[in-house]
């Protein structure tokens, strides 16, 4: 093995030991990515604890990024080198290699933060949903009552108020025809 690595020329060496460093670096990374460690932080993200900060989306020059660079530099100089290439076409292939991986990974890291719930609830998603009356609900606005319904995929109790001429009891099927402006769902029987 020594012998083979002291035979390369310098060009070549430089090429070897940035793809061996850098894929080593890489796969540590992504196995902390994949079993949840925030491998950022070895990265120093500045802007990871700033409250309130929505992010900076498209972040193209990242730790994970560089480290993604360097070792698709390195292979793809490698295999340039091993069917002959110029240098300068080795070097020219390995770095634009290297900024289409930088580039495919920050494309896939931002899809990926945007598939992330904010799990904020959307009142105004309960809109046309049927649910079931879980208390009382006063006839004419008369009282609030709730109702168990489904809003974004979760079961929830809400306020609810009805303009039906009777009382609206446990066990009735209502539909949310209104939101009001302070989150309080009108309702209707279903079934009249």
């Amino acid at each position: 093995m020594e012998d083979w690595f002291t035979a390369l020329t310098l060009f070549e060496k430089i090429y070897w030991v940035t793809a061996l460093v850098s894929s080593v670096i890489f796969l540590v990374l992504i196995v902390m990515t994949l079993i949840g460690g925030d491998a950022d932080d070895m990265g120093g993200d500045v802007d990871a604890e700033v409250e309130g900060d929505g992010g900076i989306g498209f972040q193209f020059l990242s730790f994970k990024n560089l480290m993604g660079f360097f070792t698709i530099f390195g292979w793809s100089g490698i295999s340039c080198l091993d069917n002959g290439l110029s240098t300068g076409l080795t070097v020219f292939i390995s770095v634009i290699c290297g900024l289409i991986m930088m580039t495919a990974m920050a494309a896939l890291f931002y899809y990926l933060a945007k598939l992330q719930s904010s799990g904020t609830l959307k009142i105004k998603n309960a809109l046309h949903q049927i649910g079931e009356v879980y208390l009382t609900i006063g006839a004419n606005r008369s009282s609030i009552g709730k109702v168990s319904i489904s809003v974004q995929g979760t079961l929830r109790e809400l306020e609810a108020l009805t303009d039906e001429k009777d009382d609206l009891t446990q066990g009735n099927v209502v539909k949310v025809k209104e939101v009001t402006d302070n989150g309080i769902l009108i309702v209707q029987l279903l079934n009249k």
